[in-house]
């Protein structure tokens, strides 16, 4: 017995651990700083931690009351129903519930190049093909609506990136709208907005109700039905045809601190929101996950100050490091630094843990995750003792 075909499959490559690098250089992790995988320099939220610990001695029961209650906490704060926001084991979690939501075997979806690998994983487990809209780094990896309607062939689901990673860019609203108007009826745009938080501007859930409420006679006309589950569980009615065909994808593993317990969300037309029950695994959310993402939203201080310090952070990077880099509305800086690897891995063995970007694609670039102001400028250092070797 074998496994399904699997050759057209990649592996996601994460970023290296501390405790992974300090046993292969044989040094204590302590004197190693991880600025490879964008996690939040400051832990999670007191208030998530202390949320978490109580919750611990729940952890025998399944999670209906707190996934209820988070839902229609960041319903509130998105000003959507409870049913458009569909909780998810990280945003790829959440990506996976559109997959099998939207794909039929053979459709195709539109991902970034370079751009994260899970987009393209995801619709091939679900049976779907992928093509690719290419953003290039000579031209400064463009964000804009030309850049993937020019490389558009009636894909299912076209992912847009904002801001992007690895380059650190973002889409304006005023592109995702033109991208979603101009794609045909049946073409769901998800926007993610893994980095959200970080970036200066509305988020696209507020296009949501606008593309709604607006006049579809001048553009498409909005049928973008997920695709038929009436032999699915029940739980969904599916006798609505939705007009939107924008969706988005948020999580709480960057600004909010919390990679290490697996938290994500989608927030969705509400015209198609009730396929969530029949996609979604069950209980989406674990029971510590969705206690600490509500204490994690109560505490604006610590996001506040995850946000400042990534800020001053690229501020930094811009204007101290000896390489070239791009404008980033991220927690994280594309620098240009020659032979990725070697650079990285010199780095490395100065005990910074940096991201080589050659799996993205990008051989000659490495990204910096903006640390606590230490981190940083340690980081910045060492990387231009080595630029200067």
């Amino acid at each position: 017995m074998e496994p399904r075909d699997l050759s057209a499959h990649v592996a996601y490559q994460a970023g290296r651990g501390i405790e992974e690098v300090a046993r292969e250089l044989g040094i204590d992790p302590d004197d190693l700083v991880k600025l490879a995988s964008n996690e939040n320099p400051f832990g999670p939220s007191p208030a998530a931690v202390d949320a978490i610990r109580d919750a611990a001695g729940n952890a025998s029961t399944y999670p209906k009351a707190s996934h209820t209650d988070l839902t229609a906490r960041l319903a509130d704060r998105w000003n959507v129903e409870s049913e458009q926001v569909w909780l998810a084991n990280g945003g790829d979690g959440a990506l996976d519930y559109l997959s099998r939501a939207l794909l039929d075997p053979g459709d195709t979806v539109l991902v970034p190049s370079p751009g994260f690998a899970y987009y393209g994983m995801s619709a091939r487990y679900h049976h779907g093909e992928v093509n690719e809209y290419r953003l290039s780094a000579e031209d400064g990896f463009p964000l804009t609506a030309d850049t993937v309607l020019s490389q558009y062939d009636g894909e299912r689901i076209v992912y847009l990136t904002s801001p992007h990673n690895p380059s650190g860019g973002r889409f304006s609203l005023d592109a995702v709208t033109k991208i979603a108007d101009e794609t045909d009826e049946e073409t769901l745009v998800l926007v993610d907005e893994a980095y959200g938080e970080y970036a200066d501007g509305p988020s696209a859930i507020s296009l949501l109700a606008e593309r709604d409420d607006s006049d579809t006679s001048a553009g498409v006309s909005g049928n973008r039905a997920p695709r038929d589950d009436s032999d699915a569980p029940t739980g969904a009615s599916g006798n609505r045809a939705p007009r939107d065909d924008v969706a988005v994808l948020r999580t709480f593993s960057k600004a909010y601190g919390l990679a290490g317990v697996r938290l994500g969300y989608a927030v969705v037309p509400e015209e198609w929101a009730d396929a969530y029950a029949r996609v979604n695994t069950p209980f989406a959310a674990s029971e510590l996950a969705c206690r600490g993402g509500l204490a994690a939203l109560t505490d604006d201080e610590h996001v506040e100050k995850s946000i400042e310090t990534a800020r001053w952070a690229r501020e930094y990077i811009y204007e101290t490091l000896d390489a070239p880099t791009w404008e980033s509305h991220g927690n994280f800086v594309l620098a240009e630094v020659g032979d990725a690897s070697a650079v990285a891995e010199a780095v490395q063995e100065r005990g910074v843990i940096l991201r080589d970007c050659t799996s993205f694609g990008l051989p000659d670039c490495v990204r910096i995750t903006c640390g606590t102001k230490d981190e940083t400028r340690r980081a910045v250092r060492e990387l231009n003792e080595v630029l200067s070797s």
